[in-house]
């Protein structure tokens, strides 16, 4: 069992913009709060009475002065098209000894017999029903739905509201944008971006971008994946 947010009150939060708000509002439910904030910018903490330090250099300042062998875990606050950058911080922070938190708010809907990775992130009123396998680090966001059977690798983001209707394979690090929607059966290829509204009727190659009603590719640009 991955931990979740009822297994500990003692957690930080990687990312101290958009995504740590929602993050706090979720875990707050159940009496979690973050201890401490970081972020590559030198910003003003989001939260009162929690401090924020920069980059890895804070960080290690940070854990250098913690006193007591207190577990500690860690949320990645990094939404939007960055899942690899999540997945990777994630893994760098659960080696140094803070292990990635899973987030279920309380008002989202998890099926009995769906398996969500580590340091997943569902929320408010997402769905991820019967028979789905969500990858590590793979987020949820607010009124999104994934269905039965849908298959999500790690660092995979499904924006708020958009719908994945059942058997969809969505691979790594993809995004799938607010209010999109994908047809059942299909396969979201590798680091693949689907633009907010769009209708995905077809398979989306990896790498690809994708807008529109019917969705259509948009010319490919030099990629990673």
């Amino acid at each position: 069992m991955h931990p979740s947010a009822d297994t500990t009150n003692r957690v930080i939060f990687w990312g101290a913009t958009g995504q740590a708000r929602v993050l706090r509002e979720a875990l707050a439910y159940v009496g979690t709060y973050p201890v401490a904030l970081f972020d590559i910018r030198d910003i003003p903490s989001p939260f009162e009475g929690v401090p924020l330090f920069v980059g890895e250099d804070g960080f290690r300042a940070w854990r250098d002065g913690l006193s007591g062998q207190d577990r500690i875990l860690a949320c990645v606050a990094i939404g939007g098209m960055h899942g690899i950058d999540r997945l990777e911080r994630q893994r760098w922070l659960e080696d140094r000894g803070f292990p990635p938190l899973t987030v279920v708010h309380p008002r989202a809907f998890l099926a009995t017999d769906a398996r969500v990775g580590s340091g997943c992130q569902l929320l408010a009123m997402s769905a991820v029903a019967s028979d789905a396998v969500l990858g590590d680090a793979t987020i949820v966001n607010t009124s999104a739905s994934v269905d039965h059977g849908g298959r999500l690798g790690d660092g995979v983001h499904i924006a708020p509201g958009a719908r994945l209707a059942g058997e969809v394979r969505v691979d790594d690090y993809a995004f799938i944008g607010t209010g999109a929607v994908v047809l059942p059966g299909l396969r979201i290829g590798k680091g693949a971006v689907i633009g907010a509204g769009a209708v995905v009727t077809h398979d989306v190659p990896d790498g690809a971008t994708v807008i529109g009603t019917p969705a259509r590719q948009m010319p490919r640009s030099p990629s990673h994946f």
